[in-house]
């Protein structure tokens, strides 16, 4: 029982002064009410916790008591809006949304305008004097059911109107989408439970080290409509730049959209200052928002919003995905802002980050005379050069391979995983493929416009997506210096002063005796790091470089590592010292 509110499978997070637990609610439902508590405008909500997810799993059904539970956290969003669920006037719309506990963006499934149906079209039509507004609304979740609730195969997403859908998910075998109000919401309260076990959502908490039993909660979210008119409109705000990191904000706007427009790629937006120039009061009341968050969660921000007929909504704050480019300049500058400290920051920086950031980048003046296929938006920086391939699938079985897609969906985050780099010809720079890039830290580039798999595929090419733009052929790259970075120089400092082991240039004095990995053969390095002989107090070759060569050093009591690149070195000690590697 869950003695908050009452139920044993909801949390109704609008107590300001009752923190949920983020394990019970996740991420997403922990965010409504950290931004509720301070005041800011979100759509009321309910959630049903990670626990009956588990039991939902545990039988192969919602668990009994859920049904009741739904019937009552929606009579309690009736209440504090003055709709009815189904209803024929004033009708309540939500939006059924998952949240982990550990955020893991895109990866799950989210179905909008839940609650539609015939009657419930007329009703908004009579409302907002817009029958074309309630049909488009009617069409975009008979969609969205039919393929995430439903499994329909066919594409669904460019039919004209509902009846089209209908016809397309019947003739798939999917079945019938029920106008049954409250036979949707439990049908897609299991379709998001099922999602967290999807064959993406498996392959990135592998990617992530997030253990497989996460599962989700599921947010259920009285709707606001930016695409009610052409005063409304949806966004993403990250407070500080997610590529490079500096302090200003960054991010996207589309007028009469809705937010899995954004997100999907399947349309480019506007620049936030698209906003400033439509609303500048909106805008201001965004950017006030987006700095309270930022400094309240001493991190930086990615925020989905709704504006609906010029009313600001917030829809979720949570810690941003970044370049690795981009978490090292965070990390640093919030220690300026005293914010964190110096140790807080080597925590927030991985080796792997860092190991990102000294890959190599177009050498000056390299990229001048050759061919430009295409150019876009640069989403996700760094450098690769491999074959264009155009499917997931065929990314994962070529190596070094560059995924070229119109857009990508979460279906594709297997071959963004392998791939040594993703080029879109849609979306903008907050899209599905930009987002998953960054938190891969892989190469992308988007927004390349129509016809850009074509001139692609089959060809060799080379991705500068630091420039947003794509190469035939190899070019040739220089590599970061570590010591010529100042923020590097810093974390390298801090990071030092967390005493985990010391780090030697090559060249440099080490204490005796020394033990050299590359004089062993590498046909005996395969099963891992071999045995440091007792009472070595200085390793050094490429395998103690890496993250299991690194603890292997450390288990076995070595003092001194000498490595060219001392930072990745130091920030794997400091994690394997304190557990967390």
């Amino acid at each position: 029982m869950n003695t908050a509110t009452g139920y044993r499978w909801l949390v109704v997070p609008d107590d300001p002064a009752a923190e949920p637990s983020r394990e019970l609610v996740g991420g997403k439902a922990w965010s409504l009410w950290r931004m509720r508590s301070l005041g800011l405008r979100v759509p009321p909500a309910f959630v049903v916790t990670t626990e009956a997810c588990a039991a939902y799993f545990a039988v192969g059904a919602l668990p009994d008591g859920l049904a009741a539970e739904l019937e009552a956290g929606i009579r309690l969003l009736e209440a504090e809006l003055g709709r009815t669920f189904g209803g024929a006037e004033r009708p309540l719309l939500v939006s059924v949304r998952s949240g982990a506990a550990i955020s893991m963006p895109g990866m799950m499934d989210t179905i909008l305008n839940l609650g539609c149906n015939d009657i419930v079209e007329a009703a908004l039509a009579a409302e907002s004097g817009d029958p074309a507004f309630a049909a488009e609304v009617h069409r975009r979740f008979t969609g969205s059911y039919g393929r995430l609730v439903m499994g329909c195969t066919e594409e669904l997403d460019d039919l004209p109107d509902t009846a089209a859908v209908l016809a397309a998910v019947a003739a798939d075998d999917a079945g019938t989408v029920p106008s049954d109000p409250w036979a949707q919401l439990r049908a897609a309260v299991a379709a998001v439970f099922a999602s967290s076990r999807s064959r993406r959502a498996i392959a990135y908490r592998k990617h992530y080290g997030i253990p497989d039993d996460l599962g989700t909660a599921v947010t259920v979210q009285a709707m606001v409509f930016g695409n009610l008119d052409d005063d409304s409109g949806t966004g993403v705000l990250f407070t500080r730049n997610p590529v490079d990191g500096t302090r200003e904000p960054y991010g996207e706007y589309l007028p009469r959209g809705q937010g899995e427009d954004v997100v999907s790629g399947r349309v480019t937006p506007q620049p936030l200052t698209h906003l400033a120039g439509w609303n500048a009061a909106v805008h201001a009341e965004l950017l006030a928002a987006a700095e309270r968050l930022d400094t309240e969660g001493r991190d930086a921000q990615d925020i989905e919003f709704t504006v609906q007929h010029g009313e600001l909504f917030l829809l979720q704050s949570r810690p941003a995905k970044r370049t690795a480019r981009a978490a090292v300049r965070i990390a640093v500058a919030l220690v300026d802002e005293g914010a964190i400290t110096p140790a807080d920051a080597v925590r927030r920086v991985t080796a792997e980050q860092v190991r990102a950031l000294l890959r190599p980048e177009i050498a000056p003046g390299a990229a001048d005379r050759a061919e430009l296929l295409a150019h876009g938006v640069a989403a996700s920086p760094g450098v690769a050069t491999g074959l264009a391939v155009g499917t997931p699938e065929d990314a994962q079985h070529t190596p070094g391979a560059i995924l070229v897609r119109r857009s990508t969906s979460p279906d594709d985050v297997q071959g963004m995983i392998a791939a040594a780099a993703v080029v879109t010809e849609q979306g903008g720079a907050t899209s599905h493929a930009a987002v998953v890039s960054r938190a891969l830290d892989t190469p992308c580039v988007v927004g390349c416009g129509a016809g850009t798999v074509d001139a692609l595929l089959g060809r060799t090419v080379t991705v500068d997506a630091t420039a947003g733009r794509v190469y035939t052929g190899e070019i040739a790259t220089t590599a970061v210096d570590e010591s010529e970075d100042d923020d590097l120089r810093r974390l390298c400092a801090w990071a030092e002063q967390q005493g985990a082991v010391t780090v030697a240039e090559p060249g440099a004095a080490a204490p005796e005796p020394v033990f050299d990995a590359d004089k062993i053969p590498p046909e005996e390095l395969r099963e891992g790091p071999p045995d440091i002989p007792a009472g070595t107090r200085t390793v050094r070759g490429a395998l103690f470089t890496t993250p299991d060569g690194v603890r292997a050093a450390l288990d076995a009591g070595v003092e001194v590592i000498v490595a060219a690149h001392r930072l990745p070195v130091l920030l794997t000690a400091v994690a394997h010292r304190e557990g967390t590697s």
